[in-house]
């Protein structure tokens, strides 16, 4: 029997609550710094592809080199 190994690499990033907050690369449409109106503590806003958002505590630098070290 040959089996089929899939490997899933996902990004792990952090809420505000301190929550690990894990999301597949292939799903982030884009990031963002927040404008304004949202907690202090959140930093980048990650758009996903079913049209939410996630908010995360990480820089959108930092957010985006962890997605450059997953590729």
């Amino acid at each position: 029997m040959i089996g089929i190994v899939v490997a899933l690499e996902l990004l792990k990033l952090t809420g505000l609550d301190g929550q690990v907050i894990e999301v597949s690369p292939s799903q982030i449409v884009s990031i963002r710094a927040p404008r304004g109106g949202l907690h202090e503590q959140v930093h980048c806003l990650i758009h996903t592809t079913d049209g939410k958002f996630i908010t995360v505590i990480e820089s959108c630098e930092e957010v985006q080199q962890r997605l450059e070290r997953l590729k």
